[in-house]
C-alpha cells in the first residue's frame, strides 16, 4: 500500500504530497508577515503557470482549478491582507490591481484565453518584484519599528 493512494483520499493525493505540504506549512510557520506576502505571489505565479500550460495542452478542468486558485490567493491573500486603514493611495490602487487582476483571470478561465493570463502575470510582475526588492529593509528593520 505504501506509495499508492488510499481509496478514500482525494482523487489527486500522493503521498509524496504529505512531505511537500508539512515543509510548506513549516515554512509558513516560521514566516515574517512579509515572507507570507511574498509566498503568496510565489503561488500567484506557480497557479498562473500550471493554467498556462493547461491551457496549451487542453486540460479544463485543471486550467479552472489552477485560476481558481489564482483568484483566490489573489482575492483571499494579496487583497486582504492590504491596510485600508494605514495604507493610502497605495492600498487604494493596489485594491484596484487586484480586482481587475481578479476579473481578467476570471475571463482567462471562461474564455480560455491565454493572453488575459499574461496580462495579469506582466501586471503582477513589478509589484512581485517590488516586494522582493523591500526584502532587506524590512529584515533588518528594527522589531519596534517593524
Amino acid at each position: 500500500m505504501y506509495g499508492q493512494a488510499s481509496p478514500f483520499a482525494p482523487r489527486n493525493y500522493r503521498p509524496s504530497n504529505m512531505y511537500s505540504r508539512v515543509g510548506l506549512e513549516t515554512e509558513v510557520h516560521g514566516a515574517s508577515a512579509h515572507r507570507l506576502i511574498g509566498m503568496l505571489f510565489d503561488g500567484l505565479f506557480d497557479a498562473m503557470a500550471q493554467a498556462q500550460g493547461a491551457l496549451a495542452s487542453g486540460n479544463r478542468e485543471l486550467k479552472a482549478r489552477a485560476l481558481s486558485r489564482a483568484v483566490r490567493i489573489i482575492d483571499e491573500g494579496l487583497k486582504a491582507s492590504l491596510n485600508k486603514e494605514h495604507g493610502g493611495e497605495l492600498a487604494v490602487q493596489l485594491t484596484e490591481l487586484y480586482s481587475y487582476c481578479c476579473l481578467r483571470l476570471t475571463q482567462a478561465n471562461l474564455r480560455d484565453d491565454v493572453s488575459l493570463l499574461l496580462e495579469v502575470r506582466g501586471l503582477l510582475l513589478p509589484v512581485r518584484e517590488a516586494w522582493g526588492a523591500i526584502a532587506p529593509q524590512v529584515d533588518n528593520a528594527p522589531a519596534a519599528a517593524a
